[in-house]
């Protein structure tokens, strides 16, 4: 077996896997199939991303990149901002269980998970309602 690098720690895959599987992420998007890398319908949907920042320490061996959680809501405009608010703090609730998650072998070791930075209300252009927020994820391979 091939010796894992911080190279293979990706924190964005690590979350995507564990709220796709999530019923609590489930229950507050109103359904599965509503957790993936990009923003599309079933509305309402969360998209998991690599954040701006976070933590690289001396690249040796643990590290705490920031994953950005953002939920979108329909393109009418629907459910509202308090509703969206809502569904975003429960799905980040959600991954803050990845903790206590049995190992994996062959995928990284997270260690910590919690909130890095603002909740902030940043609907698109055209008026598609989104809340965001940032994770930081201090993993290890």
């Amino acid at each position: 077996m091939t010796e894992l690098t911080l190279a293979d720690a990706d924190p964005v895959s690590a979350l995507l896997a564990w709220l796709q599987q999530s019923t609590a992420a489930a229950d507050a998007l109103g359904g599965p199939g509503r957790v993936s890398g990009i923003a599309e319908a079933p509305w309402p949907h969360l998209r998991i991303s690599h954040g701006p920042g976070g933590d690289l320490r001396d690249l040796n061996w643990a590290i705490a990149p920031e994953v950005t959680l953002e939920v979108y809501g329909d393109p009418g405009g629907w459910p509202g901002q308090a509703e969206l608010r809502r569904i975003l703090l429960s799905c980040a609730r959600a991954a803050l269980n990845v903790v206590e998650a049995p190992h994996v072998p062959g995928q990284p070791v997270i260690s910590g998970v919690k909130p890095s930075g603002l909740l902030v209300w940043s609907p698109l252009v055209d008026g598609q309602p989104r809340w965001l927020m940032n994770l930081s994820v201090t993993l290890h391979p």
